[in-house]
């Protein structure tokens, strides 16, 4: 890419701060030209191929008077987000033109990384690229960590999975599975509850928007109760799982979306079972795990070229479609990993 800096570079833009429900008006698809990768840095210049959309990137288009986990996004700036992409400049000994990474990069076409230590590179490019976006990147390490060094799973172990057919859900049911538990699933349709029985193998699933008692959907699941609670949604299902939680239970914490466009989080009234069942909730992030990625890489691809584990995409075509891409999530629209497809090479 030599004449980096003549090559338009159309980019996703956060066009001011939201509260409430994100619109896709507030974002932008603006056009700028690529940057070239500084003489004499060590900076990588990046062409996406895939890119990643997850429901933290809505706590980013907040403005936050006290710190947030992430950075807040800047109104008027490319967001950033993780993707795969290859290489196409480079001024790092480590990496070479032509290379396959994946790590946070932007919503844009080409993106000039500073510090590309902080990338991965793609040690299987013989299965589908776009899985390290999803099961076989942030997410699917997600799902591994939170499940295996947070929840402890034990053979036998009774688990429920909200959110169970997106990015995370998915992986954490079928590793359940794996694992010898007794694995139950929640999602917001019945199309997803179906591709959760049929597809993933969890024992039983339920939708959730059909049920009148959160509750009793959980009794009638789980008559013995729950060992294991993969968290995604907070809410109304967390008090009802705290209700339906065996003693010494595990509840892993990996997001809340029911609560992200709030502006008023609901409170939680069910809390007391924590300390009457002996509860350990605890929450955890990613990139404390991030060192254990080539030992998951390489027992994610054994299990995928194995066909124990199988993986659901919804894919949508361009740079432009970020922003209802993104949107969409929060309204349950995807079925699987969304993700864009900004180029496919």
């Amino acid at each position: 890419m030599a004449a980096a800096a003549e090559v338009s570079n159309r980019r996703v833009t956060l066009k001011r701060h939201v509260t409430g429900f994100p619109t896709e008006a507030d974002m932008e698809v603006v056009v700028a030209p690529a940057v070239a990768v500084p003489p004499g840095s060590r900076s990588v210049m990046l062409k996406n191929l895939y890119l990643s959309c997850d429901p933290y990137m809505r706590s980013r288009m907040s403005r936050h008077l006290e710190p947030s986990y992430v950075p807040d996004f800047v109104p008027g700036e490319v967001m950033a987000t993780f993707g795969v992409s290859k290489v196409v400049a480079s001024g790092h000994p480590d990496y070479q033109e032509g290379d396959l990474v994946w790590g946070m990069t932007a919503c844009e076409e080409y993106t000039l990384v500073a510090n590309p230590e902080s990338l991965f590179k793609i040690n299987h490019p013989e299965l589908p690229l776009s899985y390290y976006t999803g099961v076989l990147g942030m997410p699917g390490l997600t799902a591994y960590a939170g499940f295996f060094e947070v929840a402890k799973p034990k053979k036998g172990d009774y688990v429920f999975v909200s959110a169970a057919s997106g990015a995370v859900g998915q992986i954490v049911g079928q590793l359940a599975k794996i694992t010898g538990c007794y694995v139950v699933g929640s999602a917001g349709s019945d199309e997803k509850v179906n591709l959760l029985k049929t597809k993933f193998g969890f024992d039983d699933a339920f939708n959730y928007k059909k049920e009148q008692d959160l509750n009793a959907a959980l009794k009638r699941c789980f008559p013995e109760g729950i060992d294991i609670y993969f968290e995604n949604v907070g809410g109304a299902m967390l008090d009802a799982v705290l209700l339906n939680m065996r003693n010494h239970g595990r509840i892993a914490v990996c997001g809340l979306i029911s609560q992200y466009n709030l502006e008023q989080p609901e409170g939680v009234r069910n809390l007391f079972c924590i300390v009457a069942k002996r509860i350990r909730m605890e929450g955890f992030m990613v990139p404390e795990y991030f060192g254990n990625y080539r030992k998951f890489e390489e027992e994610m691809a054994g299990y995928l070229k194995e066909g124990k584990i199988t993986y659901v995409e919804d894919v949508a075509e361009g740079i432009e479609s970020v922003p209802a891409a993104l949107i969409g999530l929060f309204y349950g629209r995807n079925v699987g990993k969304q993700l864009v497809a900004v180029a496919r090479e």
